[in-house]
């Protein structure tokens, strides 16, 4: 039942996204670029709070927990994929040029964000201390790597401890930048 809700959620904000992102006109490119930035530094600010937890579990507080991860799930999948909708040549973009005639490769990217966004909010069910559950085993191994890492079971995804998700996400940043990034 648990997955049949997952998938049922997880199908409707797509569907809200792609109606969201049809029905808004596309701003100027410097408009965009400013866009995206402030996203990308949002969701990296929302990295960093659920960092912080779980480098001192002590300071989990779940309602900022969840709202770190809705900031990422908000800002990821089809929203960034629109942030990179055509080519736009601005200096203040530090965006590659391959984005475009890589597309499929990066809107995967994007989704896989979106994905582990979504399973970190799913593994984050106790509204009191933060859990074992959550955590990573000593020596488990983190699996993926800078250059693969997504997981494609959706089942394996939201059994995964909320820190495994979490690493994975940041892989999943970190091949971005690598592969998307001129910086």
């Amino acid at each position: 039942m648990g997955r049949t809700i997952f998938v049922n959620i997880f199908g409707l904000l797509a569907v809200v996204e792609a109606v969201l992102i049809m029905a808004v006109p596309l701003p100027a490119a410097e408009d965009v670029v400013a866009l995206r930035q402030a996203d990308m530094k949002a969701m990296a600010a929302a990295a960093t709070t659920i960092s912080g937890m779980f480098k001192d579990p002590t300071s989990y507080k779940a309602a900022e927990f969840r709202s770190a991860a809705d900031a990422i799930r908000e800002r990821s999948g089809i929203v960034l994929s629109g942030h990179f909708a055509s080519e736009t040549a601005n200096l203040q973009s530090k965006a590659g040029p391959n984005i475009l005639k890589e597309r499929d490769r990066f809107d995967r990217i994007a989704n896989d964000l979106r994905d582990y966004a979504v399973a970190l909010d799913a593994a984050q069910k106790n509204p009191g201390p933060m859990t074992a559950s959550m955590r990573m085993k000593p020596g488990e191994a983190m699996g993926g790597g800078p250059f693969g890492t997504h997981v494609r079971n959706e089942q394996e995804l939201l059994a995964m401890p909320a820190e495994h998700a979490f690493h994975l996400m940041l892989q999943t940043c970190t091949t971005c930048h690598a592969k998307f990034r001129t910086e």
